[in-house]
């Protein structure tokens, strides 16, 4: 914390709140006085000033909870957001940090930034029970419902049925629907109209794309690392596309080799990876593009996935190579530990768009 004086958070807090908040360093919760502001739940007051703070609390604060934590706080005029949790992700962190909006939680990570206050703390505090989309009883965007989620966020200006949603996903119109409800929830999608009319629209594609990106996790992936002599990665690419298709194999390019073809700022390319059906035996895969399999000075990076989920909605780009689609692309490099997150970065900005 910036300053060694005490901070004061006045009001009738619940209880709740008042706990997690007497944990964070430097802060004292009490009730002295209301804030005269009916949408602000407490006062600051540090250096004899008195700022109002609108408290909201979660017990769990993902990346759509911060987004709609910070269409609140846009909402606020003189008064600052505060959203208090017993749980924050990472994700939602970031978001929040970058977005403006001060949070803490019960495991000790704090940030506010305030006029003449910044506070800031990196967890550290008693180890709780994870808090999921799943142990809550709702779809987690991981298997097949991040490919609903995808679909969605392909296509973010359509009116969606439930079966015309669970035929384009491939999945059933059950876990479609679940999937809708918990986005409706977090106030992702709007509905209109009601019964077998009703549909749904995506109103906020940045937090369902970040939610996505949080929750995606691909089950049952092998990945095989080979080397195939190329004199340049692109080439690579190519010829490991051409043997593929000669040999009707379903495959998408992702990773940094689909990035240089689609975002003209990313040019690292040390490693060609690609998705490759899980119908083949890798064996058989290997020997279709003349690879060998090998523990170090690899090339090429060979994955296959339960059901083959990464292969949904690939398309082929100019000269008939098959791609991965840009939001699979986008959290494909994020799950890259090199340069990937940089490199999703710029995918997002310069092809996705939000």
């Amino acid at each position: 914390m910036k300053n060694h004086e005490t901070v004061n958070i006045d009001g009738p807090l619940e209880v709740r709140l008042r706990r997690i908040l007497s944990g964070v360093p430097g802060v004292v919760v009490q009730l002295i006085e209301a804030s005269p502001d009916p949408r602000a739940a407490a006062l600051v007051r540090l250096a004899g000033q008195r700022r109002p703070l609108a408290c909201a609390f979660t017990t769990s604060a993902n990346a759509a909870a911060a987004w709609q934590a910070v269409r609140g706080a846009r909402e606020l005029k003189g008064t600052r957001p505060l959203l208090v949790a017993e749980k924050t992700t990472a994700e939602a962190r970031e978001i929040m940090r970058r977005e403006g909006v001060a949070y803490a939680d019960a495991t000790g990570f704090a940030h506010v930034e305030l006029p003449g206050l910044f506070i800031h703390t990196e967890g550290g505090g008693a180890p709780r029970r994870r808090l999921t989309a799943a142990s809550a009883g709702v779809a987690r965007l991981a298997g097949k419902a991040g490919v609903v989620a995808q679909a969605l966020l392909l296509d973010p200006r359509r009116d969606w049925g439930v079966h015309v949603l669970a035929q384009t996903a491939n999945v059933s119109p059950g876990l479609a629907h679940r999937v809708l409800q918990r986005l409706e929830v977090a106030g992702i999608i709007e509905s209109s109209g009601a019964g077998p009319a009703k549909s749904r629209r995506v109103t906020h594609p940045t937090a369902l794309l970040d939610l996505w990106a949080e929750e995606s996790r691909d089950r049952g992936v092998v990945r095989t690392r080979a080397f195939r002599l190329a004199q340049v990665p692109r080439e690579l690419a190519e010829g490991v596309a051409h043997d593929l298709d000669g040999h009707h194999i379903p495959y998408a390019v992702t990773g940094a080799a689909a990035a240089s073809r689609v975002a003209p700022s990313v040019t690292a390319v040390p490693v060609t990876e690609l998705w490759v059906t899980e119908g083949m035996a890798i064996d058989d895969v290997l020997a279709s593009v003349g690879a060998e399999a090998v523990e170090s000075g690899h090339d090429l990076v060979l994955s296959q996935a339960r059901d083959d989920l990464p292969l949904s909605f690939r398309r082929q780009a100019d000269g008939g190579m098959w791609m991965v689609d840009p939001l699979r692309l986008y959290i494909d490099l994020r799950a890259d530990p090199r340069r990937g997150r940089e490199q999703a970065d710029r995918v997002r900005e310069e092809v996705i768009g939000f």
